[in-house]
């Protein structure tokens, strides 16, 4: 049986895939859109729940892709 991810597990897994195709540009890119709305849609979350999320926790989310203390 699997476990049921928390708001905050959602919320997390959806900043760093936002996070991780900001770094490569690809933010506005229709591939993107496509992945990144269907990941909101499947967690049920709202984009603007992400980006807050994002904001607040952002060196959680930076060291959770690999850019350690660093805001770039």
């Amino acid at each position: 049986m699997t476990r049921v991810k928390t708001k905050e597990e959602k919320l997390f897994s959806a900043a760093v895939l936002r996070r991780s195709f900001e770094l490569r540009g690809d933010e506005h890119r229709e591939q993107f859109r496509f992945v990144y709305e269907g990941v909101l849609r499947d967690l049920a979350l709202e984009a603007a729940e992400v980006e807050a999320y994002l904001a607040a926790h952002h060196a959680e989310i930076e060291a959770a892709i690999g850019r350690g203390q660093g805001r770039g």
